[in-house]
C-alpha cells in the first residue's frame, strides 16, 4: 500500500524517510567525486583541480598544526573560532540596528516613509560592492571584517522582519484598540508577540547569510586570520586538499548552526509549527 504522504500536495515526510532521503543527494555527489578522483592523479579528467575525498581527509592533520600555512600560524581550531566571533559580533551588530528599525517602520507610517527608500536602495546593492568601501572607512583590521557582515546580514534581515510585522492581522489591532490598549502598548503586547515567530524564522534565514560572505570578508586581507583567509592562501600556495577542507568545515558548522536556530525555535514557539 502506498504511503498517504508519498503523493500528497504538501504532503510530510515521516522523520526517519526524511533524513534517509536527505542523504541520497549527498550520497550521490560522494559517488561522484569517487568516480571522477579514482586512479592515478594523471589519470584523472579533473587532476588540477579536484583531488580526491581520500587525499583530502588525509590533509586534515597538516591544518591542526600551527604551521600549516608558513606566516599564517593559526591552525584549523583557532581559525575556526576567529570566524565564529566574527560572525557572532557581525550579526549581534546588525541586530541590535536593523530589529528596533524594522520593528518601528512595520508600526509606524513616519518611520516607514523615512527608510523605505534606503532600506529599498539597499536591497539592490551588490554585497561586494561594500567590501572596498568599509576598507575605506575602517581599513583592513577586526572592525573592518565585523561591520562588512553585520551589513550583509542586516541588508537581509531588515525586509524579512518587516515582513513579518506587516503579516500580523489589523483584526488583533483593532481588538487591542477595543479593549483600550495605547499604541505603544498595542505594538509591545500585540504586534510583537504575534509577529515574533516569524521574525524568529527571518533571523534564522539571515543568520546564514553571514556563511556565504565570511571566506569574501577575510580572503581581502592575506595577513587576517580565519577560514576565509585558510581558503585564500591555500589557493595560492596550496595544497588544494586544504580548500576543501575548509569549505565542507563552513558547511558542516552553519547547518549545525541552522539546526541549533529549529531547536530554539521549536522551544520558545512551541504553538507553531516551525519551518524548516
Amino acid at each position: 500500500m502506498i504511503p498517504r504522504w508519498l503523493l500528497a500536495v504538501r504532503g510530510r515526510v515521516p522523520r526517519l524517510y526524511a533524513v534517509l532521503l536527505g542523504l541520497l543527494p549527498i550520497l550521490a555527489l560522494l559517488g561522484v567525486w569517487f568516480a571522477l578522483t579514482a586512479g592515478p592523479i594523471e589519470e584523472r579528467p579533473l587532476s588540477t583541480i579536484l583531488p580526491s575525498p581520500v587525499e583530502v581527509v588525509q590533509s586534515v592533520p597538516q591544518l591542526l598544526r600551527s604551521d600549516s600555512f608558513g606566516a599564517v600560524t593559526y591552525p584549523l581550531l583557532e581559525n575556526t573560532w576567529i570566524s565564529l566571533k566574527r560572525i557572532g559580533l557581525g550579526y549581534l551588530l546588525a541586530a541590535i540596528i536593523v530589529l528596533p528599525l524594522a520593528i518601528a517602520m512595520g508600526a509606524f507610517g513616519i518611520p516607514r516613509a523615512m527608510f523605505t527608500p534606503i532600506t529599498t536602495a539597499g536591497g539592490y546593492i551588490p554585497i561586494a560592492t561594500l567590501v572596498p568601501l568599509t576598507m575605506a572607512w575602517f581599513g583592513t583590521d577586526e572592525k573592518q571584517k565585523i561591520v562588512f557582515l553585520a551589513m550583509a546580514f542586516g541588508i537581509y534581515m531588515l525586509p524579512m522582519v518587516l515582513q513579518a510585522i506587516d503579516n500580523v492581522g489589523d483584526v488583533f489591532l483593532r481588538t487591542s484598540y477595543t479593549l483600550g490598549s495605547s499604541r505603544l502598548q498595542t505594538v509591545h503586547r500585540v504586534l510583537i508577540p504575534i509577529a515574533l515567530p516569524e521574525i524568529w524564522h527571518g533571523m534564522r534565514l539571515a543568520f546564514g547569510v553571514g556563511w556565504t560572505y565570511l571566506v569574501l570578508a577575510e580572503a581581502i586581507d592575506m595577513g587576517a586570520h580565519g577560514l576565509g583567509a585558510m581558503v585564500q592562501m591555500a589557493q595560492r600556495r596550496g595544497p588544494r586538499e586544504h580548500v576543501y577542507v575548509v569549505i565542507i568545515l563552513i558547511a558542516v558548522i552553519a547547518w549545525l548552526a541552522d539546526m541549533g536556530w529549529v531547536y530554539l525555535g521549536q522551544l520558545l514557539f512551541p504553538y507553531r509549527r516551525t519551518r524548516t
